[in-house]
């Protein structure tokens, strides 16, 4: 039985599932990449299901190829941009650290509000 077409099919769909994670990515629709991703996940898992009793021609190999290099690039792009991601998100968390360790510190002068004396007490 010749599964080529569907099998194509099923790589197409993937392209497109891994672009549609790439535009969320791009926007920073990060919740939405997540929903997205778990669609691609079940898509690489019912594919690699699919192909297990298949054998590919080289031709299919071939015709196959560009989708899979598309597929992996968009990937890249993805894990890229998600590492930025990431690294905003831990500045976020410094600035955070930081602002309850000042806060922390403040709260422990009992209320006191520390401030520079006018220069009329000092001449006083």
């Amino acid at each position: 039985m010749n599964h080529a077409p569907q099998l194509y099919i099923r790589y197409q769909q993937l392209l497109e599932q891994s672009q549609v994670m790439l535009n969320n990515a791009r926007k920073g629709m990060w919740d939405e990449l997540i929903a997205s991703e778990m669609d691609y996940v079940n898509a690489v898992h019912e594919l690699t299901q699919f192909m297990s009793d298949i054998k590919l021609s080289m031709l299919m190999q071939e015709q196959l190829s560009p989708v899979l290099q598309n597929i992996l690039d968009n990937e890249s792009e993805i894990k890229r941009l998600l590492q930025i991601r990431m690294d905003e998100l831990a500045k976020l968390v410094g600035q955070s650290s930081i602002q309850q360790s000042v806060l922390t510190a403040y709260g422990k002068q009992g209320g006191q509000i520390l401030a520079p004396q006018d220069n009329q007490d000092i001449t006083s």
